[in-house]
């Protein structure tokens, strides 16, 4: 399904040579102290990640998606930056500097977009296979500024 969705929406996005390794996704859920949200580890059983034209992770990688994670809820500047990260699970990458992220602390299917020059959180897709629907459908690399 992910990589038929994601040729019918963009020929500009390159998968993963590889699916992400199971193994790696429980290592995932044990470090980061909460299970993956399930569409993510769906999409991952088929590529280890997608990027754009322009290298931004549209789907970062299993081991991005931790390594980013752990970062930001750990960095001593962030926390006095910026509100907590732990129930976010940052996973994609606009280019821009702003990120998406699930919300695993109650634990929600829809996508949020983190704005790093603000701080805010927004609800901008219903889920994955939305968020990329959304992502991948126009040119504007701005799309969840109007959502």
């Amino acid at each position: 399904m992910w990589i038929e969705l994601i040729s019918s929406l963009s020929a500009d996005v390159e998968l993963a040579a590889g699916p992400g390794c199971e193994e790696e996704m429980r290592v995932a859920e044990v470090v980061l102290g909460h299970p993956l949200p399930a569409a993510l580890k769906d999409f991952w059983r088929v590529a280890d990640g997608a990027r754009d034209k322009h290298g931004a992770g549209v789907v970062c990688s299993v081991g991005e998606v931790v390594d980013r994670n752990l970062e930001f809820r750990s960095s001593a500047g962030f926390r006095g930056r910026y509100m907590p990260f732990d129930p976010l699970l940052l996973f994609g990458e606009s280019g821009g500097g702003d990120l998406f992220a699930f919300v695993v602390r109650p634990e929600r299917p829809d996508v949020f977009v983190w704005e790093h020059g603000s701080d805010s959180r927004r609800r901008v897709a219903d889920g994955l296979e939305d968020y990329l629907r959304r992502r991948l459908a126009g040119g504007d690399p701005e799309w969840y500024a109007s959502w």
